[in-house]
């Protein structure tokens, strides 16, 4: 009997194990460090070349937002993120919406990666099926993950290095390429921030739009907070932190890949494959194949990272028996990890990259692009959500000075017109999924009668 009372009082929870460093590294390689080479052919052709510079645009606005969630983490450091920053802040009917739409953008990311990762594999070794890779890489990612997430976060290290390996040998190459042009011409290293014959406000919007993927993912970090080493500080820093080094990163890659190719635009069949392309112009067959590889590479360390991220949503979700509890809200005792979550959405990856691969044979290309389309409608939804409750915080609750005004409400704003510009095949689909979740909600709450719990951690 005393066993039985010292194990309820004192139950199994998230192990603190990641420093600053850890919280960096995830991040980088969840959004990628070669994050901006597959949307680089896309935001050309919309932004008339100016790719640069919706980069760093989106950089700007992406902090507004960055600094929100690391602001709200000090005070509410649970593995929740986001639903939890809503629910306490505004309302928890509101942060189960929240939640519900970051389940969707969570669970979509692994899976893309899944279908990437396979169809990348398939570019090395044509003869292996695309299922039996499908089946490799969701079991790769689940199995990692399962170990713990300090075994996450040095494999992360690895990858992180491999892919900045890479990315050097793309600059000296570059670099290579520029120093043998007998003539530039003017304004030759200037035009890709702006050329005149190009520049339109409304294409840098455009392009702006789309370059936001590049940074969609940071959030994750916000979501291993009860993992983290003095969250308060780190969380924010490590956000922050990471914005920057992936806007100022992706920039010089797609300065140097701009000064290669120009303005000129990329062939629509060709455009997924508009980095490669500048790599051959620079590096023949070799840098072409250097960059496929190394594409894989970044997507096995996002689906694992997205998937880890994934995993600790759902188990903020059920901790506080906004999903079933017993399954969602569960901690594995030996190595203190959500395993099954981990499973859950190893399965779901797994099914939708088969049934996705299936529709493509059918003709549903559309159907890829409208889930990546999705990623941007449940993630913008929860930065505008974060955004809201920080200006709920520290505006309306607290000092009401420019410094707690500014950055919530212009990340509302920009994260708002970003929304807007989704395509209607993704609202539709995001919208039928609010609707799906908001039903489920109501049901499981007597119309949100029976107002969930939010649980918090202990420092």
């Amino acid at each position: 009997m005393p066993t039985e009372s010292a194990s309820s009082s004192n139950p199994t929870r998230l192990k603190r194990s990641l420093g600053l460093w850890d919280l960096i590294i995830i991040g980088i390689v969840i959004i990628q460090p070669i994050a901006p080479m597959g949307v680089f052919g896309v935001i050309s052709n919309k932004a008339g070349g100016h790719v640069i510079t919706t980069i760093l645009i989106a950089m700007v606005a992406m902090l507004f937002t960055a600094i929100s969630y690391g602001r709200m983490a000090r005070v509410y450091p649970s593995a929740g993120s986001a639903y939890t920053y809503v629910g306490q802040e505004i309302h928890p009917a509101l942060g189960y919406i929240t939640g519900w739409s970051m389940v969707m953008d969570y669970i979509l990311n692994p899976l893309i990666c899944t279908i990437i990762c396979s169809k990348l594999s398939q570019n090395i070794i044509p003869e292996i099926p695309y299922w039996a890779f499908a089946v490799a890489f969701a079991v790769l990612f689940s199995g990692l993950n399962l170990r713990g997430v300090k075994t996450s976060a040095r494999i992360n290290d690895v990858l992180a290095g491999g892919m900045m390996v890479v990315v050097v040998i793309f600059f000296m190459v570059v670099i290579r390429y520029v120093y043998g042009i007998s003539h530039y011409g003017a304004g030759f290293f200037t035009q890709p921030f702006y050329n005149p014959e190009t520049f339109a406000p409304s294409r840098i919007f455009q392009g702006t739009s789309i370059a936001v993927l590049t940074y969609i993912g940071f959030d994750g970090i916000s979501t291993l907070s009860e993992e983290v080493e003095n969250p308060r500080r780190n969380i924010l820093l490590a956000t922050v932190l990471v914005c920057v080094i992936t806007g100022v990163l992706s920039a010089l890659e797609v300065y140097a890949a701009q000064l290669v190719w120009g303005a000129k635009p990329f062939p629509e069949a060709m455009v997924e494959s508009a980095f490669p392309m500048v790599a051959r112009q620079v590096g023949g067959v070799v840098m072409f194949h250097l960059l496929n590889f190394t594409i894989l590479i970044a997507n096995v360390g996002s689906g694992m990272g997205a998937q880890l991220a994934a995993a600790r949503l759902l188990y903020g979700m059920g901790r506080n028996d906004a999903l079933p509890k017993k399954i969602f809200g569960a901690i594995e005792p030996k190595r203190h990890i959500p395993r099954n979550n981990v499973v859950i959405i190893g399965a779901i990856a797994l099914a939708g990259a088969l049934l996705l691969e299936l529709l493509s044979r059918h003709g549903g290309e559309g159907a890829y692009a409208t889930g990546t389309q999705l990623l941007n409608f449940g993630a913008v939804i929860a930065f505008m959500g974060v955004n809201a409750s920080c200006f709920i915080r520290y505006y309306m609750k607290g000092h009401k000075s420019l410094s707690n005004l500014l950055p919530p409400v212009l990340g509302f704003l920009f994260c708002f017109a970003i929304w807007l510009n989704l395509s209607h095949a993704a609202l539709k689909a995001g919208v039928i999924w609010l609707i799906v979740g908001i039903v489920y909600g109501a049901i499981k709450t007597r119309g949100f009668r029976d107002i969930m719990r939010f649980e918090e951690a202990s420092e």
